[in-house]
C-alpha cells in the first residue's frame, strides 16, 4: 500500500484535524455538502423511487396483490441508500463523492453501518422536524459538524485536502 493510500484510508488518529491550523480539510464543504445532498443525491434517490416502484407494482400485478405490503419498504429507499454509501468503502454518497467529500468517524476511521444508520436516521428525523432549520448549527463550530454529525460520532471533510496530497509526494 502506497503512502497515499494509507493516509486516506485513515488520516489521522485521535481528534479531527483542527480548523485553525489545517482548514484545507473543511474548505467548502459545507456548500459541496449542500450540492451533494440537494442535487446529485436527491437525483439518485428519485431513481432509485422509480426502479423500486416499478419492482413493487410487477411484484403487485404478478401476485394478484398478494405481495401490495411489499410497497411499506418504499420509504426505505433513501434510508438504505445514505447508510450503504456512508458505510461503504467510500464513507460517502455517490454526491458527496462527486464533491470531493467523505465521512469519517471522530478517529479518522471510517464508519460502520451502525453508525451510517445513525447518522442517516437523525438526519431524516431532525430535518422533518425543524424543516431543515436544524442544518443551521454548521455556522456555529470550527469543523462545520451537524446535529446528526455530533450524535453518530462523525465529521465530513474534504477527500483530498491538500496538505495531505503533499505529504504523500
Amino acid at each position: 500500500m502506497s503512502a497515499f493510500n494509507a493516509i486516506f484510508d485513515r488520516p489521522w488518529d485521535g481528534e479531527p484535524p483542527e480548523p485553525f491550523f489545517e482548514p484545507e480539510y473543511y474548505w467548502g464543504v459545507v456548500w459541496r455538502r449542500i450540492f451533494a445532498y440537494c442535487v446529485i443525491d436527491a437525483l439518485v434517490v428519485v431513481l432509485l423511487w422509480a426502479l423500486a416502484a416499478a419492482l413493487f407494482a410487477g411484484l403487485t400485478v404478478v401476485s394478484l396483490g398478494g405481495l401490495s405490503a411489499i410497497w411499506t419498504l418504499y420509504g426505505f429507499v433513501p434510508l438504505a441508500y445514505h447508510t450503504l454509501t456512508i458505510g461503504g468503502r467510500h464513507s460517502a454518497t455517490w454526491g458527496m463523492r462527486l464533491m470531493g467529500i467523505e465521512v469519517r468517524d471522530w478517529s479518522g476511521g471510517r464508519p460502520s453501518y451502525l453508525q451510517a444508520l445513525a447518522l442517516t436516521v437523525v438526519f431524516y428525523l431532525t430535518t422533518a422536524a425543524t424543516a431543515f432549520f436544524v442544518l443551521l448549527l454548521v455556522l456555529f463550530n470550527r469543523r462545520r459538524r451537524t446535529l446528526h454529525d455530533f450524535l453518530a460520532g462523525t465529521v465530513v471533510i474534504r477527500r483530498f485536502p491538500r496538505s495531505a496530497v503533499l505529504m504523500a509526494e
